[in-house]
């Protein structure tokens, strides 16, 4: 029973069996989680708590329940790109006024196609994380560094764009 919801949870309830770029469609249903819970008004502090506690689960479930995948770092797996797809639209939700919904999915949806360009293209430190670093913590710490690259570049384009 545990391995069958851990698994759920790796695989975000399934979607990692897309045959079509699962990391993608898990980034896509990311962004539209967070719209939900921006337009609920979910505080912020509930929303890093609840990563956090699911960046926790997945490490452990990882490396516990590797043998039930083809590898350490199977497509199936996709939690990672929920935990990394979070980094960029947590920064988002907690610089932006609130109840300015249209700027949020904005912003969110940019934020998206950033994290997976430097998810999909694996720039240094990324790929190496990827290469080398074959567990549970691995698979999640290369979707942490290609969120914190995406926020650093956001805030490089806003910049650029407000000196514009």
């Amino acid at each position: 029973m545990i391995k069958k919801i851990s698994i759920s949870i790796l695989t975000m309830f399934g979607v990692g069996n897309s045959k079509y770029a699962p990391g993608t469609v898990a980034s896509f249903i990311t962004f539209l989680i967070f719209v939900f819970f921006y337009k609920l008004q979910v505080n912020i502090l509930i929303l890093i708590a609840s990563v956090i506690l699911i960046f926790i689960f997945s490490i452990y479930s990882i490396d516990k329940f590797k043998k039930s995948f083809s590898e350490t770092d199977a497509s199936e797996i996709v939690i990672d790109e929920f935990i990394g797809q979070s980094i960029p639209i947590l920064t988002i939700y907690n610089f932006l006024q609130k109840n300015v919904l249209i700027d949020f999915i904005f912003y969110s949806f940019a934020s998206f196609v950033l994290f997976r360009l430097f998810d999909i293209t694996k720039p240094y430190p990324i790929g190496r994380i990827d290469k080398e670093m074959k567990n549970g913590f691995g698979v999640i710490l290369d979707d942490i560094v290609a969120g914190i690259y995406s926020v650093i570049a956001f805030f490089f384009i806003m910049t650029l764009l407000n000196y514009a």
